[in-house]
């Protein structure tokens, strides 16, 4: 069996690209998150990146976070940390963009570790009916593209949300999936979670054209646990 860590956001693609990789028989012994400084960061997510940690605990996993310094290399301290996980290969919920695809291939390489992206290349549109239909509850928590506005904030992705951005992408040209930056998400609840989180308190900060959906507390329903950030 392959021992794995998925590399983690907390969002609809790492997620779902975890529990493929779940499906398929690795065994995923974790999670990393990388938080980076910049936050207009193309190689990790930035909105909410704390709660990746508490994401990957409801689906039962340990979690790895590492906060970057000023001046650090991107890359670098992705390498550094996969080379401390001591596993055989990471997972990436990557779709389209050849940046981050080409940066931890170029990272993982030189160390032996394999990179499993089960969602690369699929057709974006039937992909988010597919994890909607595994049902996973996904929650969008950023948004930064023309036509996605304040009230995209905090909804829920279902299959009505999913026609709704079919046609947006059809007359604004967004990428579907988000995968250009056009939003962000995070995962409340799916088949491989063993517990439920629900959302308390947030706020939605909004500013001219792009917005961010703050989570502030955030419940393990069935433990009556809140996890405050």
């Amino acid at each position: 069996m392959i021992r794995a860590a998925a590399l983690f956001s907390g969002g609809k693609d790492s997620v779902y690209a975890t529990y493929i990789a779940q499906q398929q028989h690795f065994d995923v012994c974790g999670t990393l998150t990388i938080v980076p400084q910049r936050s207009d960061s193309y190689m990790f997510h930035v909105p909410n990146a704390g709660l990746a940690s508490v994401v990957s605990g409801a689906m039962g996993l340990p979690s790895m976070t590492v906060e970057m310094s000023e001046g650090e290399e991107e890359l670098e301290v992705l390498g550094n940390a996969i080379g401390s996980l001591g596993v055989d290969a990471v997972i990436t919920g990557a779709i389209a963009s050849d940046y981050q695809t080409s940066g931890v291939n170029k990272v993982c390489e030189p160390l032996g570790v394999k990179v499993f992206s089960p969602l690369w290349r699929k057709e974006q549109s039937p992909l988010l009916k597919e994890i909607v239909g595994a049902g996973f509850e996904v929650v969008m928590v950023g948004v930064a593209a023309e036509g996605l506005d304040e009230s995209w904030l905090g909804r829920r992705i279902d299959l009505g949300a999913v026609g709704d951005l079919e046609d947006m992408s059809a007359r604004k040209r967004i990428n579907i999936s988000g995968e250009g930056g056009e939003f962000e998400t995070i995962v409340l609840d799916g088949p491989n979670f063993r517990k439920k989180l629900e959302i308390v308190s947030g706020r939605s900060d909004w500013r001219i054209n792009a917005g961010i959906f703050r989570v502030n507390a955030i419940r393990l329903v069935d433990k009556g646990l809140d996890c405050r950030v």
